[in-house]
Protein backbone atom coordinates (compact mmCIF):
# COMPACT_ATOMS: atom_id res chain seq x y z
CA UNK A 1 0.00 0.00 0.00
CA UNK A 2 1.48 3.28 -1.10
CA UNK A 3 1.89 6.01 1.47
CA UNK A 4 0.37 9.44 0.86
CA UNK A 5 2.72 11.93 -0.78
CA UNK A 6 4.44 14.16 1.75
CA UNK A 7 3.54 17.80 1.77
CA UNK A 8 6.69 19.92 1.39
CA UNK A 9 7.43 22.07 4.39
CA UNK A 10 8.13 25.78 4.16
CA UNK A 11 11.82 25.10 4.58
CA UNK A 12 11.84 22.55 1.75
CA UNK A 13 9.80 24.93 -0.39
CA UNK A 14 12.54 27.54 -0.39
CA UNK A 15 14.49 27.53 -3.64
CA UNK A 16 12.00 25.47 -5.69
CA UNK A 17 8.90 26.35 -7.74
CA UNK A 18 5.68 25.12 -6.09
CA UNK A 19 2.12 24.99 -7.36
CA UNK A 20 -0.72 26.89 -5.74
CA UNK A 21 -2.11 23.75 -4.09
CA UNK A 22 1.32 22.82 -2.67
CA UNK A 23 1.73 26.29 -1.22
CA UNK A 24 -1.70 26.11 0.43
CA UNK A 25 -0.99 22.63 1.78
CA UNK A 26 2.34 23.90 3.18
CA UNK A 27 0.57 26.80 4.87
CA UNK A 28 -2.00 24.46 6.41
CA UNK A 29 0.79 22.10 7.62
CA UNK A 30 2.67 25.04 9.13
CA UNK A 31 -0.57 26.17 10.75
CA UNK A 32 -1.01 22.78 12.42
CA UNK A 33 2.66 22.71 13.52
CA UNK A 34 2.36 26.18 15.00
CA UNK A 35 -0.73 25.14 16.94
CA UNK A 36 1.20 22.12 18.26
CA UNK A 37 4.17 24.29 19.30
CA UNK A 38 1.79 26.74 20.88
CA UNK A 39 0.35 23.96 23.01
CA UNK A 40 3.79 22.66 23.99
CA UNK A 41 4.97 26.14 25.02
CA UNK A 42 1.81 26.55 27.04
CA UNK A 43 2.49 23.30 28.90
CA UNK A 44 6.15 24.23 29.50
CA UNK A 45 5.13 27.66 30.76
CA UNK A 46 2.61 26.16 33.16
CA UNK A 47 5.29 23.74 34.44
CA UNK A 48 7.78 26.56 35.01
CA UNK A 49 5.20 28.64 36.83
CA UNK A 50 4.35 25.72 39.13
CA UNK A 51 8.08 25.14 39.75
CA UNK A 52 8.49 28.83 40.65
CA UNK A 53 5.81 28.44 43.27
CA UNK A 54 7.52 25.33 44.70
CA UNK A 55 11.07 26.79 44.91
CA UNK A 56 10.29 30.40 45.73
CA UNK A 57 12.21 30.10 49.03
CA UNK A 58 15.35 28.55 47.48
CA UNK A 59 18.14 31.01 46.77
CA UNK A 60 19.60 31.16 43.25
CA UNK A 61 17.33 28.55 41.62
CA UNK A 62 14.39 30.93 41.57
CA UNK A 63 16.24 33.41 39.32
CA UNK A 64 17.09 30.80 36.67
CA UNK A 65 13.54 29.51 36.45
CA UNK A 66 12.21 33.07 36.09
CA UNK A 67 14.54 33.70 33.15
CA UNK A 68 13.36 30.50 31.48
CA UNK A 69 9.70 31.46 32.07
CA UNK A 70 10.28 34.88 30.46
CA UNK A 71 11.93 33.26 27.46
CA UNK A 72 9.06 30.79 27.03
CA UNK A 73 6.49 33.58 27.38
CA UNK A 74 8.25 35.60 24.65
CA UNK A 75 8.36 32.60 22.32
CA UNK A 76 4.71 31.79 23.06
CA UNK A 77 3.68 35.38 22.19
CA UNK A 78 5.51 35.09 18.86
CA UNK A 79 3.82 31.73 18.25
CA UNK A 80 0.41 33.33 18.93
CA UNK A 81 1.11 35.97 16.28
CA UNK A 82 2.31 33.33 13.84
CA UNK A 83 -0.83 31.23 14.40
CA UNK A 84 -3.06 34.27 13.73
CA UNK A 85 -1.13 35.03 10.53
CA UNK A 86 -1.42 31.43 9.34
CA UNK A 87 -5.13 31.39 10.13
CA UNK A 88 -5.55 34.63 8.20
CA UNK A 89 -3.85 33.05 5.17
CA UNK A 90 -6.20 30.04 5.31
CA UNK A 91 -9.30 32.28 5.54
CA UNK A 92 -7.91 34.45 2.74
CA UNK A 93 -7.65 31.35 0.56
CA UNK A 94 -11.32 30.51 1.23
CA UNK A 95 -12.33 34.05 0.31
CA UNK A 96 -10.27 33.93 -2.90
CA UNK A 97 -11.92 30.61 -3.83
CA UNK A 98 -15.34 32.21 -3.32
CA UNK A 99 -14.37 35.14 -5.52
CA UNK A 100 -13.14 32.76 -8.21
CA UNK A 101 -16.47 30.88 -8.16
CA UNK A 102 -18.38 34.16 -8.51
CA UNK A 103 -16.03 35.14 -11.34
CA UNK A 104 -16.76 31.91 -13.20
CA UNK A 105 -20.50 32.42 -12.70
CA UNK A 106 -20.32 36.00 -13.98
CA UNK A 107 -18.33 34.86 -17.01
CA UNK A 108 -21.04 32.32 -17.81
CA UNK A 109 -23.71 35.03 -17.52
CA UNK A 110 -21.72 37.36 -19.75
CA UNK A 111 -21.32 34.59 -22.32
CA UNK A 112 -25.06 33.92 -22.29
CA UNK A 113 -25.84 37.64 -22.65
CA UNK A 114 -23.41 37.89 -25.56
CA UNK A 115 -25.17 34.99 -27.25
CA UNK A 116 -28.56 36.61 -26.71
CA UNK A 117 -27.21 39.91 -27.99
CA UNK A 118 -25.81 38.22 -31.10
CA UNK A 119 -29.13 36.54 -31.76
CA UNK A 120 -31.04 39.81 -31.32
CA UNK A 121 -28.64 41.60 -33.68
CA UNK A 122 -29.16 38.90 -36.30
CA UNK A 123 -32.93 39.06 -35.87
CA UNK A 124 -32.83 42.85 -36.05
CA UNK A 125 -30.72 42.80 -39.21
CA UNK A 126 -33.08 40.31 -40.84
CA UNK A 127 -36.11 42.32 -39.76
CA UNK A 128 -34.58 45.54 -41.11
CA UNK A 129 -33.94 43.87 -44.45
CA UNK A 130 -37.52 42.66 -44.62
CA UNK A 131 -38.73 46.10 -43.55
CA UNK A 132 -36.77 47.80 -46.31
CA UNK A 133 -38.18 45.34 -48.82
CA UNK A 134 -41.71 45.94 -47.51
CA UNK A 135 -41.27 49.71 -47.64
CA UNK A 136 -40.13 49.43 -51.25
CA UNK A 137 -43.17 47.31 -52.06
CA UNK A 138 -45.46 49.81 -50.32
CA UNK A 139 -43.90 52.70 -52.22
CA UNK A 140 -44.40 50.82 -55.48
CA UNK A 141 -48.01 50.05 -54.56
CA UNK A 142 -48.64 53.68 -53.68
CA UNK A 143 -47.27 54.73 -57.06
CA UNK A 144 -49.46 52.15 -58.82
CA UNK A 145 -52.47 53.28 -56.81
CA UNK A 146 -51.95 56.94 -57.77
CA UNK A 147 -51.62 55.98 -61.40
CA UNK A 148 -54.81 53.90 -61.28
CA UNK A 149 -56.69 56.73 -59.57
CA UNK A 150 -55.52 59.13 -62.27
CA UNK A 151 -56.63 56.73 -65.00
CA UNK A 152 -59.97 56.28 -63.22
CA UNK A 153 -60.50 60.05 -63.19
CA UNK A 154 -59.76 60.16 -66.91
CA UNK A 155 -62.37 57.45 -67.50
CA UNK A 156 -64.93 59.44 -65.51
CA UNK A 157 -64.34 62.50 -67.67
CA UNK A 158 -64.54 60.34 -70.79
CA UNK A 159 -67.91 59.00 -69.61
CA UNK A 160 -69.17 62.49 -68.78
CA UNK A 161 -69.34 61.93 -64.99
CA UNK A 162 -68.48 64.73 -62.60
CA UNK A 163 -65.75 64.49 -59.95
CA UNK A 164 -68.28 64.64 -57.11
CA UNK A 165 -69.97 61.36 -57.97
CA UNK A 166 -70.33 58.57 -55.39
CA UNK A 167 -68.17 55.49 -55.23
CA UNK A 168 -68.37 52.98 -58.01
CA UNK A 169 -69.96 49.58 -57.67
CA UNK A 170 -66.72 47.75 -56.97
CA UNK A 171 -65.88 50.09 -54.13
CA UNK A 172 -69.36 49.87 -52.64
CA UNK A 173 -69.27 46.10 -52.75
CA UNK A 174 -66.01 45.99 -50.83
CA UNK A 175 -67.21 48.19 -47.94
CA UNK A 176 -68.59 46.37 -44.90
CA UNK A 177 -70.15 48.00 -41.89
CA UNK A 178 -69.14 47.24 -38.33
CA UNK A 179 -72.42 45.40 -37.82
CA UNK A 180 -71.73 43.12 -40.80
CA UNK A 181 -68.29 42.36 -39.42
CA UNK A 182 -69.73 41.49 -36.02
CA UNK A 183 -72.34 39.22 -37.61
CA UNK A 184 -69.65 37.48 -39.64
CA UNK A 185 -67.84 36.69 -36.39
CA UNK A 186 -70.99 35.24 -34.86
CA UNK A 187 -71.61 37.96 -32.25
CA UNK A 188 -74.65 40.24 -32.20
CA UNK A 189 -73.75 43.78 -33.17
CA UNK A 190 -75.77 45.33 -30.34
CA UNK A 191 -74.08 43.42 -27.50
CA UNK A 192 -71.20 45.05 -25.65
CA UNK A 193 -70.78 41.85 -23.62
CA UNK A 194 -69.24 40.18 -26.63
CA UNK A 195 -66.24 42.48 -26.34
CA UNK A 196 -64.89 40.36 -23.51
CA UNK A 197 -64.72 37.26 -25.69
CA UNK A 198 -63.88 38.95 -28.98
CA UNK A 199 -61.20 41.25 -27.56
CA UNK A 200 -58.12 42.17 -29.55
CA UNK A 201 -55.66 39.33 -29.81
CA UNK A 202 -52.68 41.50 -28.99
CA UNK A 203 -54.07 42.25 -25.57
CA UNK A 204 -54.55 38.58 -24.75
CA UNK A 205 -51.26 37.35 -26.22
CA UNK A 206 -49.32 38.43 -23.15
CA UNK A 207 -51.90 37.00 -20.75
CA UNK A 208 -51.89 33.63 -22.48
CA UNK A 209 -48.33 32.88 -21.37
CA UNK A 210 -48.43 33.88 -17.74
CA UNK A 211 -50.16 30.75 -16.42
CA UNK A 212 -47.30 29.03 -14.69
CA UNK A 213 -45.08 28.18 -17.68
CA UNK A 214 -41.88 30.22 -17.68
CA UNK A 215 -41.09 31.39 -21.19
CA UNK A 216 -37.36 31.40 -22.07
CA UNK A 217 -35.79 34.88 -22.47
CA UNK A 218 -35.41 34.42 -26.23
CA UNK A 219 -39.10 33.62 -26.72
CA UNK A 220 -40.11 36.42 -24.36
CA UNK A 221 -38.13 38.93 -26.43
CA UNK A 222 -39.59 37.55 -29.65
CA UNK A 223 -43.06 37.65 -28.12
CA UNK A 224 -42.70 41.37 -27.34
CA UNK A 225 -41.55 42.07 -30.91
CA UNK A 226 -44.51 40.18 -32.35
CA UNK A 227 -46.92 42.09 -30.09
CA UNK A 228 -45.44 45.38 -31.29
CA UNK A 229 -45.70 44.47 -34.96
CA UNK A 230 -49.19 42.96 -34.60
CA UNK A 231 -50.51 46.00 -32.73
CA UNK A 232 -49.31 48.14 -35.65
CA UNK A 233 -50.98 45.82 -38.15
CA UNK A 234 -47.62 44.85 -39.66
CA UNK A 235 -48.40 41.18 -40.06
CA UNK A 236 -46.06 40.89 -43.03
CA UNK A 237 -43.24 41.23 -40.47
CA UNK A 238 -44.81 39.44 -37.48
CA UNK A 239 -45.82 36.25 -39.30
CA UNK A 240 -42.42 35.49 -40.96
CA UNK A 241 -40.70 36.28 -37.67
CA UNK A 242 -42.87 33.70 -35.86
CA UNK A 243 -42.41 31.09 -38.60
CA UNK A 244 -38.63 31.47 -38.62
CA UNK A 245 -38.46 31.15 -34.82
CA UNK A 246 -40.77 28.12 -34.95
CA UNK A 247 -38.56 26.46 -37.56
CA UNK A 248 -35.44 27.07 -35.45
CA UNK A 249 -37.08 25.68 -32.32
CA UNK A 250 -38.30 22.53 -34.06
CA UNK A 251 -34.83 21.99 -35.54
CA UNK A 252 -33.04 22.40 -32.19
CA UNK A 253 -35.55 20.98 -29.68
CA UNK A 254 -37.89 18.82 -31.73
CA UNK A 255 -41.57 19.36 -32.42
CA UNK A 256 -42.82 18.01 -29.08
CA UNK A 257 -41.29 20.67 -26.84
CA UNK A 258 -43.03 23.27 -24.59
CA UNK A 259 -41.17 26.13 -26.35
CA UNK A 260 -42.56 24.96 -29.68
CA UNK A 261 -46.06 24.99 -28.17
CA UNK A 262 -45.51 28.53 -26.94
CA UNK A 263 -44.44 29.65 -30.40
CA UNK A 264 -47.44 27.90 -31.98
CA UNK A 265 -49.69 29.75 -29.53
CA UNK A 266 -48.18 33.12 -30.47
CA UNK A 267 -48.50 32.47 -34.22
CA UNK A 268 -52.09 31.26 -33.76
CA UNK A 269 -53.09 34.51 -32.07
CA UNK A 270 -51.49 36.52 -34.88
CA UNK A 271 -53.51 34.49 -37.39
CA UNK A 272 -56.63 35.09 -35.31
CA UNK A 273 -56.08 38.84 -35.57
CA UNK A 274 -55.97 38.40 -39.36
CA UNK A 275 -59.27 36.44 -39.28
CA UNK A 276 -57.46 33.28 -40.43
CA UNK A 277 -59.48 31.12 -38.06
CA UNK A 278 -58.80 27.70 -39.61
CA UNK A 279 -55.03 28.16 -39.48
CA UNK A 280 -55.27 29.51 -35.91
CA UNK A 281 -57.42 26.58 -34.76
CA UNK A 282 -55.01 24.06 -36.26
CA UNK A 283 -52.03 25.66 -34.49
CA UNK A 284 -53.82 25.93 -31.14
CA UNK A 285 -54.89 22.28 -31.24
CA UNK A 286 -51.31 21.29 -32.01
CA UNK A 287 -50.02 23.44 -29.14
CA UNK A 288 -52.63 21.93 -26.82
CA UNK A 289 -51.51 18.38 -27.58
CA UNK A 290 -47.83 19.27 -27.01
CA UNK A 291 -48.49 21.03 -23.71
CA UNK A 292 -50.67 18.22 -22.39
CA UNK A 293 -48.02 15.65 -23.32
CA UNK A 294 -45.03 17.59 -21.94
CA UNK A 295 -46.45 19.67 -19.07
CA UNK A 296 -49.35 17.48 -17.99
CA UNK A 297 -53.11 17.90 -18.47
CA UNK A 298 -53.51 20.15 -15.41
CA UNK A 299 -50.80 22.74 -16.12
CA UNK A 300 -51.76 26.46 -16.27
CA UNK A 301 -50.27 26.71 -19.78
CA UNK A 302 -52.77 24.06 -20.90
CA UNK A 303 -55.57 26.20 -19.44
CA UNK A 304 -54.27 29.23 -21.34
CA UNK A 305 -54.32 27.33 -24.65
CA UNK A 306 -57.81 25.95 -23.94
CA UNK A 307 -59.03 29.48 -23.25
CA UNK A 308 -57.49 30.81 -26.47
CA UNK A 309 -59.13 27.99 -28.43
CA UNK A 310 -62.49 28.71 -26.77
CA UNK A 311 -62.19 32.41 -27.65
CA UNK A 312 -61.42 31.46 -31.25
CA UNK A 313 -64.48 29.23 -31.49
CA UNK A 314 -66.56 31.97 -29.87
CA UNK A 315 -65.49 34.46 -32.54
CA UNK A 316 -66.64 31.95 -35.15
CA UNK A 317 -70.02 31.46 -33.43
CA UNK A 318 -69.24 27.86 -32.38
CA UNK A 319 -70.42 28.33 -28.81
CA UNK A 320 -71.24 24.68 -28.15
CA UNK A 321 -67.69 23.65 -29.11
CA UNK A 322 -66.21 26.52 -27.08
CA UNK A 323 -68.13 25.88 -23.85
CA UNK A 324 -66.50 22.54 -22.83
CA UNK A 325 -63.05 23.98 -23.58
CA UNK A 326 -63.77 26.98 -21.39
CA UNK A 327 -65.06 24.74 -18.58
CA UNK A 328 -61.95 22.56 -18.78
CA UNK A 329 -59.76 25.66 -18.54
CA UNK A 330 -61.81 26.78 -15.52
CA UNK A 331 -61.28 23.45 -13.76
CA UNK A 332 -57.52 23.62 -14.30
CA UNK A 333 -57.26 27.20 -13.01
CA UNK A 334 -59.35 26.30 -9.93
CA UNK A 335 -57.16 23.31 -9.22
CA UNK A 336 -53.88 25.21 -9.65
CA UNK A 337 -54.71 28.68 -8.27
CA UNK A 338 -57.66 28.01 -6.00
CA UNK A 339 -61.31 28.95 -6.48
CA UNK A 340 -60.86 32.60 -5.40
CA UNK A 341 -58.11 33.63 -7.85
CA UNK A 342 -58.62 36.56 -10.31
CA UNK A 343 -57.73 34.29 -13.25
CA UNK A 344 -60.61 32.05 -12.21
CA UNK A 345 -62.92 35.08 -12.26
CA UNK A 346 -61.67 35.97 -15.74
CA UNK A 347 -62.43 32.46 -16.93
CA UNK A 348 -65.89 32.64 -15.33
CA UNK A 349 -66.60 35.81 -17.31
CA UNK A 350 -65.67 34.09 -20.57
CA UNK A 351 -67.82 31.08 -19.69
CA UNK A 352 -70.76 33.31 -18.76
CA UNK A 353 -70.56 35.06 -22.12
CA UNK A 354 -70.57 31.74 -23.98
CA UNK A 355 -73.63 30.63 -22.01
CA UNK A 356 -75.33 33.95 -22.67
CA UNK A 357 -74.91 33.49 -26.41
CA UNK A 358 -76.71 30.14 -25.98
CA UNK A 359 -79.49 31.68 -23.81
CA UNK A 360 -78.44 29.68 -20.74
CA UNK A 361 -79.26 32.55 -18.43
CA UNK A 362 -79.36 30.53 -15.19
CA UNK A 363 -75.72 29.58 -15.68
CA UNK A 364 -74.91 33.12 -16.84
CA UNK A 365 -76.12 34.60 -13.55
CA UNK A 366 -74.28 31.95 -11.53
CA UNK A 367 -70.95 32.53 -13.28
CA UNK A 368 -71.16 36.35 -13.25
CA UNK A 369 -72.12 36.43 -9.56
CA UNK A 370 -69.25 34.16 -8.63
CA UNK A 371 -66.77 36.24 -10.68
CA UNK A 372 -68.15 39.38 -9.02
CA UNK A 373 -67.63 37.85 -5.57
CA UNK A 374 -64.01 36.98 -6.39
CA UNK A 375 -63.17 40.44 -7.75
CA UNK A 376 -64.80 42.25 -4.83
CA UNK A 377 -63.01 40.01 -2.33
CA UNK A 378 -59.61 40.52 -3.96
CA UNK A 379 -59.68 44.12 -5.16
CA UNK A 380 -62.59 45.84 -3.41
CA UNK A 381 -65.84 47.30 -4.76
CA UNK A 382 -64.16 50.10 -6.75
CA UNK A 383 -62.08 47.88 -9.01
CA UNK A 384 -62.62 48.19 -12.76
CA UNK A 385 -63.22 44.44 -13.05
CA UNK A 386 -66.05 44.70 -10.53
CA UNK A 387 -67.69 47.47 -12.56
CA UNK A 388 -67.36 45.56 -15.83
CA UNK A 389 -68.73 42.35 -14.36
CA UNK A 390 -71.70 44.19 -12.85
CA UNK A 391 -72.32 45.78 -16.23
CA UNK A 392 -72.27 42.36 -17.95
CA UNK A 393 -74.64 40.91 -15.35
CA UNK A 394 -77.02 43.86 -15.70
CA UNK A 395 -77.03 43.40 -19.48
CA UNK A 396 -77.91 39.72 -18.98
CA UNK A 397 -80.78 40.75 -16.70
CA UNK A 398 -82.09 43.12 -19.37
CA UNK A 399 -82.12 40.36 -21.98
CA UNK A 400 -84.21 38.22 -19.59
CA UNK A 401 -86.60 41.05 -18.83
CA UNK A 402 -85.44 41.30 -15.20
CA UNK A 403 -85.53 45.07 -15.20
CA UNK A 404 -85.56 45.58 -11.42
CA UNK A 405 -82.41 43.50 -10.91
CA UNK A 406 -80.71 45.33 -13.79
CA UNK A 407 -81.78 48.69 -12.35
CA UNK A 408 -80.22 47.87 -8.96
CA UNK A 409 -76.86 47.00 -10.57
CA UNK A 410 -76.81 50.06 -12.83
CA UNK A 411 -77.60 52.29 -9.85
CA UNK A 412 -74.72 50.70 -7.91
CA UNK A 413 -72.35 51.30 -10.82
CA UNK A 414 -73.39 54.94 -11.19
CA UNK A 415 -73.25 55.56 -7.43
CA UNK A 416 -69.75 54.12 -7.06
CA UNK A 417 -68.55 56.09 -10.09
CA UNK A 418 -70.13 59.27 -8.72
CA UNK A 419 -68.47 58.80 -5.32
CA UNK A 420 -65.06 58.13 -6.91
CA UNK A 421 -65.27 61.32 -8.97
CA UNK A 422 -67.06 63.79 -6.66
CA UNK A 423 -66.93 62.30 -3.16
CA UNK A 424 -69.55 60.77 -0.90
CA UNK A 425 -73.22 61.16 -1.80
CA UNK A 426 -75.01 63.93 0.12
CA UNK A 427 -78.30 65.79 -0.34
CA UNK A 428 -76.30 68.45 -2.21
CA UNK A 429 -74.13 65.93 -4.10
CA UNK A 430 -76.46 63.27 -5.51
CA UNK A 431 -75.76 60.66 -8.18
CA UNK A 432 -77.28 61.37 -11.56
CA UNK A 433 -79.88 58.63 -11.27
CA UNK A 434 -81.25 60.18 -8.04
CA UNK A 435 -81.44 63.55 -9.75
CA UNK A 436 -83.34 61.97 -12.66
CA UNK A 437 -85.78 60.16 -10.33
CA UNK A 438 -86.47 63.34 -8.36
CA UNK A 439 -87.17 65.24 -11.57
CA UNK A 440 -89.49 62.49 -12.74
CA UNK A 441 -91.32 62.53 -9.39
CA UNK A 442 -91.67 66.31 -9.51
CA UNK A 443 -92.99 66.06 -13.05
CA UNK A 444 -95.70 63.61 -11.96
CA UNK A 445 -96.84 65.72 -9.02
CA UNK A 446 -96.79 68.98 -10.92
CA UNK A 447 -100.13 70.39 -12.16
CA UNK A 448 -98.59 71.24 -15.49
CA UNK A 449 -96.92 68.09 -16.88
CA UNK A 450 -95.94 69.79 -20.10
CA UNK A 451 -94.10 72.64 -18.46
CA UNK A 452 -92.32 70.35 -16.04
CA UNK A 453 -91.26 67.94 -18.79
CA UNK A 454 -89.84 70.82 -20.79
CA UNK A 455 -87.73 72.05 -17.88
CA UNK A 456 -84.08 72.06 -19.05
CA UNK A 457 -81.36 70.33 -17.04
CA UNK A 458 -78.90 72.82 -15.53
CA UNK A 459 -75.37 72.77 -16.93
CA UNK A 460 -74.03 71.61 -13.54
CA UNK A 461 -76.09 68.40 -13.76
CA UNK A 462 -74.91 67.78 -17.30
CA UNK A 463 -71.32 68.12 -16.20
CA UNK A 464 -71.94 65.68 -13.34
CA UNK A 465 -73.35 63.15 -15.82
CA UNK A 466 -70.28 63.58 -18.01
CA UNK A 467 -68.11 62.64 -15.03
CA UNK A 468 -70.02 59.64 -13.72
CA UNK A 469 -70.53 58.19 -17.19
CA UNK A 470 -66.83 57.17 -17.36
CA UNK A 471 -67.36 53.82 -15.71
CA UNK A 472 -65.73 51.52 -18.25
CA UNK A 473 -62.03 52.25 -17.67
Amino acid sequence: MKSAPEVPTMAAAVGQQLSEEQIIDSVRLCFQNLITLQGEHKNVLEGLESTLVAVKDVEGGNHVIEEKAKCVKSQKAQLDIAVQDAQFLVELKKYIDTLEAEKVKLRAQVKRLLQENTWLREELALTQQKLQSSEQNVAQLESDKQQLEFMNQLKKYDLGENAEGGPNASDAGSIKSAADTANDLGFPDDSEDSALLSASGTGQMAASHGGGYEIPPRLRTLHNLVIQYASQGRYEVAVPLCKQALEDLEKNSGHNHPDVATMLNILALVYRDQNKYKEAAHLLNDALEIRKATLGPHHPAVAATLNNLAVLYGKRGKYKEAEPLCKEALEIREKVYGKDHPDVAKQLNNLALLCQNQNKFDEVEKFYKRALQIYEGKFGPDDANVTKTKNHLASAYLKQGKYKEAEVLYKEILTRAHERETGSSTPENKPIWQVAEEREEKGRSSSSAASSSAMPIPPSDLNAWHKVAKTDR
